[in-house]
This record gives structure tokens, C-alpha cells and sequence, in this order.
């Protein structure tokens, strides 16, 4: 078949060609005599377009008709099946059983098929497993029925098919489809009867559609058919749905004018109603004046107002209401005790929802899904895993089936605490137990992952919602924009916005008030009021966070009267500030030496009743202590505790930072044990700053007491740790020392904090010395303390000792890290050392790491610019089965590193490769890599 005839499909064609930059194609081809390589260029470029517009072909046309269409061809097989008087028994159809969807039915129907056969047939299909009809075969048969008389069967199927409406867009198709039939003028007229009436209200209230509910009771009378007291209840439930009483109370008054009187339902779904509208008191009164009006209250009356004091958080007044169900002899069911259980979890009163659970078991009232579902979250929350595996284990007793809410559970709480291999065997639990994952899912790994500061296997998770056909959502590609941006990764950040767009995903205001947020903290806030400038244009309305940012960017760039007009703008653009827009100019007021100007800005919070935060306090305080203001800064620390606002550990080390750094140990001690008295624990910051103190004084040894009590508590030490460390045990070196040459050579970055010289001072038998002091004060070395000492190693090219340390470990019976390796792999590459890069990268993907792609990128170009090509492609076969997102791997190491570095025809060779192994990426990266090789220069 010709896929590109020369007439109407041309044009489309040159469409298809015009999106990938052809223009740019035939400017560039008149070089191609003058230079081999844009040869390859121009090649690579044809290769890509044919790529895209296959790509775009194969789709288009997949849906085609084919010779032999399934769609039609098992139809045709039906009907030849049923014009047999004995159709029931033929041997064909058993066949086809499996085969047969609502869809053949539909289009069966519509080959004139006998009345009596198709009806027959509709019911026979319907009893068969696995097979239900939609509302389009239930139309199809109704098109035969009506025309021919068969309106009783019809009636009924009409209601049979109202009430089988699955989603919000059938019940709309149904709608229309059953209008058209009351209004036609032909055989297929057919009109709606009070009961297909009352129907088509309850389905229309139940999706909420509200507007379209109201037309129909409007059509309803004009058709004359009169309102019973099930119709006029439908309505009154339907607002009562929305909150929106005022106008459900319209037809409660109809019921009244009708002379009918209010029944349990009526009362029931004003209750709902009230509650939904916030206003429980009105909903009490209502459900205390039932007996006077002869109603009596059931358990959805019950529940409903139960349910509306959870919502408005008077949980206890729910509880008594709970307590009392058995005096209008009726008893909570499965609902109304999950209602009272989440509502307990919510604030924090666990125990007793536990006891509620435990009471609906002893009473007979077994659990479901969704109240198993809101304890399990409940107890992630607070990292009790175990017990909630043993609930999981008790539903599974049961013979219930977690849902996918059961599991987003676990993997929302193992991503919260930074166990994400955890939550990846959920993940592989809820998939072999046949619950598919959706997108929250995933959602909530990628943000475990972006969390742990692993953005690359959440682009992993990227390219696997993909292969399960799950959408990713504006929520996904902000978590991963965000991660990207974490780790410094700007390019690709801006890359996966390229990739948003293209899905037909509209940016908002969170996906780019992380770009703002990054390019203030890489101090360019000039491109970031530019992106700012730009969002009225997008249709973005700039929120708080993206104000705060900016203006913080301005502050800290020391443009505080920028801040401030920034601050008039966002006012008057009705955006309110909270207190980090503040705490931002006070700051930088407070850089500026402009301390009052700083507590009009505090004066001006409290009067716009924003709280002042615990920053806000540590700002004041911090600036006061540089100043040497010790008094008045312990008088706000005063004020602050009589304010309410409670200290965290970030004011504390505030104040001991500035008595250690003029050596007031003893006072920095006492503020310390201050803070453990309130319950407070010191972070890995605030013992480092206290090792740098004792270390200042010469006390090492005190020094090592405080490493002692990191280790005790479970604080791991961070790099400044084993820095500042370092930094006083070669101090003291110093003072052995005798000559003054040597004491010059050595003291170089030694007393100051030049961390990268120090660094380079660590020699093998000195990190030996160290961790036999650690060994003898109680803190043996752990893998944390390998890691740490062949970053610090491996950052300023001590290769060599970062590898004896490694080797040292492994000897200790230490495994190193993920982290580990990759240091060891950088600098390899940064030294050139591309041989020992190569090992220390088969070990990673022999352990199943994934090795950094900043390093992977610096390999690549620099084998190839060595010419060891064939190494260089081995390379790029190893990173491609490790797990990576292919985009990732096309914007970091083909346009990122080979086309920036003009290795063009090398960047052709890898692509294929990519493509010879099935690894697909996304249509805007092809572009991306399109636009690449445009912006290559012509080459002499």
C-alpha cells in the first residue's frame, strides 16, 4: 500500500517534514560538498525526521481498516451464526464466545438482524462469563425493540441500561440518546415514563451532574408527567450532594405544596446537606426534630451527621452520637465506624480508633477495605511497618483484596522515611497480587527518590509509567523537575518541561516557582524576574512561593529595595505574603546593618496577623550575636517562648555557634544541655560546630568525646565533620614541628577553612591514624566514614589514597557504596585516568549501581577523543543496560556531551546503538537532538 501518494497526503507529508526543522535542512545542504562531516550532519538529521515521521505514520495508520478487520469480522460471523434456527448449538460460537465484546454486539445489531434472534441472543450473551453489556449495546437493542413493538422488554431494558452507567460521559451519552427518543416523530419515538423519569435523575445525581438533573424534572413536566415523592427526594438529595441547601430546600417546599409529607430519605439527605455546607449545628437540629416529625432516624441519618462532626473536627460529640445509635434501634455499620476511625487517626487519636476497630469486630461488623486501608496509613505514618503488615495480613485472611489505596500506603510511608527499596517491594507485592499501580503510585516513588537525592532511577520510574501506559501527570514531572534541579542538574530540568509540554501538559505555577527558586539560589535573579516577567503570558498566576523566592533572591543579592517593590506588586496583585516573604527582607535588612528597619518589618506581620516563625526569631537573634548583642538576643529568645512559638534545633545552634566562636565552650554547654531538657536533639551541623570548637581550644580529645556521642545517638558524621577533624589533628602536627620552612609548607589551609587543601594533606597512614583514635574513643569507623573520606579524597584528586582506603574497607569487611564507587569513577575521569574509570564502572553495573552520568559523559568524550572508539561504544552498551531513562542518557551524553563537543559522527554511532537495542525515547528528544545538530557550525 502507497503510504505517500503524490496528491491530498503530499502536503501532509511536507506538514509532517516542516515540523523538523526542514528549512534548516536545505540551508545546510550546500556544505555537504564542502565537508564529510555535515555529510553526517545532514544524514543524521534525514535519519531522525524519517525516525518522527514514521514514528507518526505507524500511529496514524495503526488504526486503518486492515483485509480482515476484527471489528467487523466477527460480527459478520455472529449474524451468519444466527440466521440458523438452531444458532444456540453451533459449534462455531463457542469459539467465538471469548471473543465477543459490547462493541460486536453494537455492530451486529445493526445488520438487520430479526427482532426475536437479537433479543435472544442479547440475554444468552449477557449470562456468558466475563461479558457485560455497555450502554451502547443496550442502545442497539433498544433500536430494534422500539421500532418493532417490543416496548414493555424495552422499558425494562431502558432502566436496566440507566442503572448500568458507569462514568459521568456515558450517563451524558444516555442522556442525549434517551432525549432524542421521547422527542422523535418516527417509529423510534419512545417516550420516558415516570419511573425511566425518576431513573435517569438518580443516575444524573449520582455523577453530580446537577445542572443537567434540573433540566430533566423541567422536561419531565412538560412532558406532563407528574413529580412523585421519589422524584422530588432525587433532587432534594442531589444539591444536598453539593451542600447547596437553599436550593434543595425549593423542592422540599414542592413536596410540601404536593401535599405530600417528609419522609426518613428527605431528612436524611438535608442533613448531608447542612454538613457539606459546614454548618453541623443546622444538620443537628434537623436530625434532633426527626422523632417530633414522625421520621424515624436510621443509620445514614446517623452517619451522615457523624460524618459532619469528624469534618468540622468535634470528633467527641461524633462519638457520643455513636454511643446512642442503639436508642432508635439502629447500629453503626461498616461505614459509619470508618468514618469515626479516620477521623480519630486525623488527630492523632490513634489508640482509640484502634478501640473503635476492635469494637466493630467484637460487634459483628466486619471491616472492609477502606477502613483496614485508613489504619494501615495511619500507622506508615508513624513508621510502624510491621504492624501494619500484620493488618494487611488480616485482610488478606479475610478474603479481602487491598486496593491500590491499600499499597500507596506503605510506599507513601517507606518514601517518607528514605526506605525506598521498601517501597519498591511493595510495589512488586500489589503487581503480583494483580493490582495495577497508577499514577499517584508512582507520583509517590519518584518523590521517595527526588528525596533521596536519586533523581536518575526516578526518571526510571518515568520510563516505566510510560510502558504501563500511565499517564504522568503535571504532579510527576514537577517532582522530577524539582529532583533534577536538587542535584544541579538545570539542563535536564528544563529538558522535562520541553517533555510536559509536548504531552499536552500545561505548566503551572509549581513547576516554575522551582526554576525561580533555583536561579535565585544560583544568584541569577535577573533570569529569574525575566521567567517571572513571562508568566502572564503563559496564563500563570505568579503564588507566594514564587514571590518569596524572587524576593528573596533579591536579598540575598543584597537588592533589598528590589525585594520590597516586588513586595508592593505581589500586594497588589492580591497575593498575600506569609511570613517567609518576610523573613526574607528582614534579612536582608538585617545584612544591611538596618536593624529597625528589620522590626518595622516584625511590627507589620503581627498587625497583619501573619505568626512570626521560628526563622523569623532565629534571624533576629543571629544578626544580634554577630553584633555581640548577647543581652538583647537572649531577650528575644524570651520573647519568642512567650510568644507560643516553639525553638527548634536551628535557634539553639545559633547560640552556640556564637559562643563557640569566641571560645565560651562553658556557655555553649549549658545552652546545649538546655536543649536537650526540652526534648530537643542536636543535628549533625551542631556537633560538627562543636568538634571545630574543642578542636580550636586544643581539646581533641574533647573533640572526640563529641564524635562519641554522634555515634551513641545515631547522628551520622558529615563531611565538615571529618573536615574539622582534620583540620585540628593536623594543628597539632604542626606544633611537632620544628622547622620553620616545613611549618610554612604545612600550615598552608591547615588553621583556616581551606577544605580542599586540607584534603590534600590526608595521606593513607594519616586516615589510618584517625580511624584507630575513632576505634579507641568507641566509634569505630563505619561505611559512612569510608564514604565520607573518599569523597573528601576523590573531590580534589587524591585517587590513589581513595583507593587504598577502599580496599582498606573491604579488607575491614565494609561494603562499599553506591556513593563510593562513584567517587572513585569521577576522578578517574576528571584525572583522564579512562582505563581505571572503565573497571571501577563494570564493578558498579556488576552490582547493579548507576553510575553518575556527569562521569559517564566526561568517559565517553574522552575515550573518544583518544580514539579508543571501540572502548567507548563497549562504554555506552554497559550504561544502557543499567537501568537509566533512555531521554536521560540522549540529553547527558549525546547533547550535553558528544554534540557539544562537535563529536558528531560519534553521537550518529551511539545513536544507533540506542536504536539497534529497542531503546525508545520521546519525540521532543529526537527534536532536542535535531536541534543539536543545527547548531553545529560549518566546519573548514
Amino acid at each position: 500500500m502507497n503510504l505517500f501518494p503524490s496528491s491530498s497526503n503530499s502536503s501532509f507529508m511536507y506538514g509532517v517534514f516542516t515540523a523538523i526543522r526542514c528549512p534548516t535542512m536545505i540551508r545546510n545542504s550546500s556544505a555537504i560538498i564542502n565537508s564529510g562531516q555535515l555529510l553526517i550532519v545532514l544524514g543524521f538529521r534525514l535519519r531522525f525526521t524519517f525516525t518522527l515521521a514514521f514514528k507518526f505514520f505507524t500511529s496514524s495508520t495503526a488504526s486503518l481498516p486492515q483485509s480482515l478487520p476484527v471489528e467487523h469480522d466477527v460480527p459478520a460471523q455472529l449474524f451468519s451464526i444466527l440466521s440458523r434456527p438452531d444458532w444456540q448449538k453451533h459449534p462455531s460460537l463457542k469459539i467465538l464466545i471469548p471473543s465477543i465484546a459490547p462493541s460486536h454486539v453494537s455492530s451486529l445489531f445493526a445488520l438487520n438482524l430479526d427482532p426475536k434472534t437479537a433479543l435472544a441472543f442479547f440475554n444468552w450473551i449477557e449470562q456468558k462469563h466475563g461479558f457485560k453489556h455497555n450502554v451502547q449495546s443496550y442502545v442497539s437493542m433498544l433500536n430494534i425493540l422500539v421500532p418493532n413493538g417490543y416496548l414493555r422488554i424495552a422499558e425494562k431494558l431502558r432502566i436496566l441500561m440507566i442503572k448500568s452507567t458507569n462514568s459521568a460521559e456515558n450517563a451524558l451519552f444516555v442522556l442525549e440518546m434517551l432525549r432524542s427518543m421521547n422527542r422523535r416523530g418516527d417509529d423510534l419515538r419512545f417516550k420516558l415514563t415516570l419511573k425511566s423519569y425518576n431513573m435517569l435523575l438518580m443516575l444524573l445525581s449520582r455523577f453530580l451532574m446537577i445542572d443537567e438533573m434540573k433540566n430533566v424534572y423541567l422536561e419531565m413536566l412538560d412532558d406532563m408527567v407528574s413529580p412523585n415523592m421519589y422524584t422530588l427526594n432525587t433532587l432534594v438529595n442531589g444539591y444536598c450532594k453539593l451542600g447547596n441547601v437553599v436550593e434543595a430546600e425549593l423542592y422540599v417546599s414542592k413536596i410540601v405544596q404536593a401535599g405530600l409529607s417528609l419522609d426518613t430519605f428527605t431528612y436524611t439527605s438535608l442533613i448531608l446537606g447542612y454538613c457539606r455546607n459546614k454548618n453541623v449545628d443546622g444538620a443537628n437540629k434537623i436530625f434532633l426534630s426527626m422523632p417530633s416529625k414522625g421520621c424515624r432516624r436510621n443509620e445514614v441519618s446517623y452517619t451522615n451527621l457523624i460524618h459532619g462532626f469528624c469534618e468540622a473536627r468535634r470528633i467527641d460529640e461524633a462519638l457520643k452520637l455513636l454511643s446512642q445509635m442503639h436508642e432508635d434501634n439502629c447500629w453503626p455499620t461498616v461505614r459509619t465506624y470508618t468514618v469515626i476511625i479516620c477521623a480519630l487517626c486525623q488527630m492523632g487519636r490513634k489508640s482509640e480508633a484502634f478501640d473503635v476497630f476492635k469494637e466493630m469486630t467484637e460487634k459483628g461488623c466486619e471491616p472492609n477495605v477502606h477502613t483496614y486501608t485508613v489504619l494501615i496509613r495511619s500507622l506508615c505514618e508513624d513508621s510502624k511497618f510491621d504492624d501494619a503488615k500484620k493488618l494487611l495480613d488480616g485482610m488478606l485472611e479475610k478474603g479481602l483484596v487491598p486496593s491500590v489505596v491499600t499499597y500507596n500506603a506503605f510506599i507513601d510511608g517507606y518514601c517518607k522515611k528514605g526506605m525506598s527499596t521498601s517501597a519498591l517491594e511493595i510495589l512488586s507485592l500489589m503487581e503480583s497480587n494483580n493490582c495495577n499501580p497508577n499514577t499517584r503510585t508512582y507520583n509517590e516513588l519518584i518523590l521517595g527518590f527526588c528525596r533521596a537525592k536519586n533523581v536518575h532511577k526516578a526518571m526510571l520510574l518515568l520510563h516505566k509509567m510510560l510502558e504501563l501506559k500511565l499517564q504522568p501527570d503535571v504532579v510527576t514531572y514537577n517532582l522530577l523537575i524539582h529532583g533534577q534541579c536538587k542535584e544541579g542538574q538545570l539542563g535536564s530540568a528544563y529538558k522535562l518541561l520541553s517533555l510536559m509540554n509536548e504531552n499536552g501538559l500545561v505548566p503551572d505555577e509549581w513547576t516554575y516557582s522551582v526554576f525561580i527558586v533555583v536561579l535565585c539560589k544560583r544568584g541569577r535573579v535577573e533570569d529569574a524576574r525575566f521567567l517571572f516577567d513571562s508568566l502572564k503570558e503563559k496564563g500563570v498566576k505568579a503564588n507566594e512561593v514564587i514571590y518569596s523566592a524572587l524576593i528573596d533572591g533579591y536579598c540575598k543579592v543584597g537588592k533589598v529595595s528590589d525585594g520590597h517593590s516586588l513586595l508592593d506588586k505581589m500586594l497588589s496583585d492580591g497575593c498575600v505574603p506569609n511570613s517567609i516573604t518576610y523573613n526574607s527582607l528582614i534579612d536582608g535588612h538585617c545584612k544591611e546593618k538596618n536593624f529597625q528597619e528589620a522590626l518595622l518589618l516584625v511590627e507589620i506581620m503581627i498587625k497583619r496577623d501573619i505568626k512570626l516563625t521560628a526563622d523569623t526569631y532565629t534571624i533576629l537573634i543571629k544578626n544580634l550575636l554577630k553584633d555581640g548583642e548577647f543581652d538583647r538576643a537572649h531577650q528575644m529568645f524570651d520573647q519568642m517562648l512567650s510568644a507560643g512559638s516553639h525553638p527548634d534545633v536551628v535557634i539553639y545552634t545559633v547560640f552556640i555557634h556564637a559562643y563557640c566562636s569566641l571560645g565560651r565552650l562553658r556557655d555553649a554547654e549549658l545552652f546545649l544541655h538546655k536543649m536537650n531538657d526540652k526534648g530537643i536533639l542536636p543535628d549533625t551541623l551542631l556537633y560538627s560546630l562543636l568538634i571545630d570548637a574543642y578542636g580550636w581550644s586544643g581539646s581533641i580529645g574533647i573533640a572526640f568525646d563529641i564524635l562519641k556521642r554522634m555515634h551513641d545517638v545515631g547522628c551520622e558524621p558529615s563531611f565538615y565533620t571529618y573536615s574539622y577533624l582534620i583540620k585540628h589533628l593536623l594543628s597539632a602536627k604542626l606544633i611537632e614541628v620544628n622547622s620553620s620552612t616545613e611549618l610554612g609548607d604545612l600550615s598552608s589551609g591547615v588553621v583556616s577553612n581551606d577544605f580542599a587543601n586540607l584534603w590534600r594533606r590526608v595521606d593513607f597512614e594519616f586516615a589510618l591514624e584517625l580511624f584507630e583514635e575513632m576505634v579507641k574513643q568507641g566509634c569505630a569507623p563505619n561505611a559512612n566514614t569510608y564514604s565520607k573520606f573518599i569523597s573528601g579524597l576523590c573531590k580534589v584528586g587524591c585517587l590513589e589514597v581513595g583507593r587504598r582506603l577502599f580496599d582498606h574497607m573491604k579488607e575491614k569487611g565494609l561494603s562499599p557504596n553506591e556513593d563510593i564507587y562513584n567517587s572513585l569513577l569521577g576522578c578517574s575521569c576528571q584525572l583522564g585516568l579512562y582505563e581505571k574509570a572503565i573497571r571501577w564502572l563494570d564493578i558498579m553495573v556488576e552490582h547493579g549501581y548507576l553510575p553518575h552520568l556527569d562521569s559517564c559523559k566526561l568517559l565517553l568524550c574522552g575515550l573518544f577523543d583518544e580514539g579508543n572508539n571501540e572502548k567507548a561504544k563497549t562504554v555506552f552498551h554497559s550504561l544502557l543496560q543499567c537501568g537509566y531513562n533512555y531521554d536521560e542518557i540522549a540529553w547527558k551524553l549525546l547533547i550535553d556531551g558528544l554534540l557539544q563537543k562537535g563529536l558528531v559522527d560519534k553521537c550518529s554511532e551511539l545513536f544507533g546503538i540506542m536504536e539497534r537495542q529497542g531503546c525508545q525515547i520521546h519525540p521532543k528528544t529526537y527534536s532536542m537532538l535535531i536541534e543539536g545538530f543545527d547548531g553545529i557550525q560549518d566546519i573548514d
